[in-house]
């Protein structure tokens, strides 16, 4: 009997309930609330919530070639990239949280254990001096590196918004 492999959505439910959490704090915003400053960074709230959508797509897009071309302009989306972004609305990041995080889960919907050990080299947009700090990785590691980001910076979101009195991931705890 050939044993059938399971997807990877099935091992990553959780982050999917993170993922609606993110979506509930940011929507009720105002770009005034998404303007406001992050205490443990030189960036905004809003500004937060870019770069954690931009590096889904940085990682699963650019590394890995997942999701549609379409996406491919939020990767501009990081305050720290080339390319200045003016301050997005509310709706604009719901919009690509629910946008990056579809192609997540496509990818993991499809992907099995036995495609984790694939490994990328890193992608030719990256520039001469970025490469020696980018070897290549397996997917395994991606779909971490990219998870444990979210984690890092949804804990700088909800400490931000807590010092402004606003609820964070998991409300006013």
């Amino acid at each position: 009997m050939k044993e059938q492999a399971l997807p990877l959505i099935t091992f990553y439910k959780g982050w999917e309930a993170y993922q609606r959490n993110l979506v509930e704090i940011i929507a009720p915003l105002s770009s005034e609330q998404l303007a406001l400053p992050a205490p443990s960074h030189q960036w905004t709230i809003g500004m937060l919530a870019q770069h954690i959508v931009a590096n889904r797509v940085w990682w699963f897009q650019v590394w890995m070639g997942e999701g549609s071309p379409d996406l491919a302009p939020i990767a501009h989306w990081d305050p720290a990239d080339e390319v200045e972004q003016p301050p997005l609305t509310a709706a604009e990041l719901v919009a690509g949280l629910e946008s990056t995080w579809r192609m997540i889960t496509d990818a993991l919907t499809r992907w099995t254990p036995a495609d984790l050990e694939h490994v990328f080299q890193p992608p030719a947009a990256l520039k001469e001096e970025e490469r020696e700090y980018f070897p290549p990785v397996s997917r395994q590691w991606v779909i971490w590196h990219v998870l444990e980001h979210e984690i890092h910076h949804g804990g700088e979101l909800s400490l931000a918004l807590g010092s402004h009195g606003l609820p964070g991931i998991y409300g006013n705890i």
